[in-house]
């Protein structure tokens, strides 16, 4: 396999450099997030989420990408201030990064590898949807959209991946999240 995600550099929303190292032993969520997408509002299910579980060891890292129709278009500093304000948001946020091609962040490579395959847990699937809106998704294993989420477990290992649509409150999504905080 290659480099553990704690390897990985990354920065926070802030600037400062940082890795996911710092939630070594924490079940963490990596989700692309964007602040112009129909999706926009999972940041309100995703911080009570956050909220629910922090305590037991869940940790949201929230990555803002523009790599789909310019839905994140603002600076880190416009999307920390969106999120705070319209969402409440406390979870982590990291610098506003690409999830998709050839410029592809080093982190969302080594995620997709792990998990080339989405979990969707809708009746139409979120390829679908998109067709029906004239959009041209990626081919699998690359990401489909904004909000996909990526379920890591405290050691690391990247376990499961769900599709853009599935919300935060979904019961597969949070048996999932559960089964991981239930594990030492």
């Amino acid at each position: 396999m290659s480099a553990s995600i704690y390897d990985i550099p990354v920065k926070k929303i802030t600037g400062e450099d940082a890795s996911l190292a710092e939630f070594k032993g924490d079940v963490l969520l990596v989700v692309n997030v964007a602040s112009k997408c129909g999706l926009t509002p999972q940041y309100e299910g995703l911080e009570k989420l956050y909220e629910q579980y922090k305590g037991q060891g869940l940790v949201i890292a929230g990555f803002p990408a523009n790599d789909f129709k310019a839905q994140e278009p603002g600076t880190n500093e416009e999307i920390q201030s969106f999120c705070t304000l319209n969402y409440g948001v406390q979870f982590p946020l990291f610098d506003k990064i690409t999830v998709v091609g050839d410029q592809k962040h080093p982190l969302y490579a080594a995620l997709i590898a792990a998990q080339p395959k989405a979990v969707s847990v809708s009746e139409v699937p979120f390829r679908e949807k998109l067709k029906g809106y004239g959009i041209e998704s990626n081919p699998d294993p690359e990401i489909l959209w904004n909000f996909e989420k990526f379920l890591v477990s405290r050691s690391g290992e990247v376990v499961e991946r769900f599709a853009p649509d599935t919300q935060p409150d979904a019961p597969e999504l949070v048996a999932a999240i559960e089964a991981e905080l239930a594990k030492s």
